[in-house]
């Protein structure tokens, strides 16, 4: 039986601070058709899956593996 950790896929270009903890980053453009959003996180540009919740560019959304969380209110 192999372990849970073999199975994950692992990428060398993976940033520190988004490696296992959901990050803010800005939305920079939404596809409404795919329900993907374009985010700048703190390392790096991301397309994220926005399922869980409504986006808008220029909201900032709380990402995590690949998917928007939360959003984010900012002062």
């Amino acid at each position: 039986m192999s372990s849970t950790s073999d199975s994950v896929e692992r990428r060398d270009e993976t940033c520190a601070v988004c490696g296992d903890v959901a990050v803010p980053g800005r939305v920079v453009a939404v596809d409404a058709t795919a329900r993907t959003a374009t985010v700048e996180l703190q390392c790096r540009t991301e397309t994220v899956a926005i399922d869980l919740v409504e986006a808008n560019v220029g909201d900032t959304l709380l990402v995590h593996l690949g998917f928007a969380i939360a959003r984010l209110e900012v002062a």
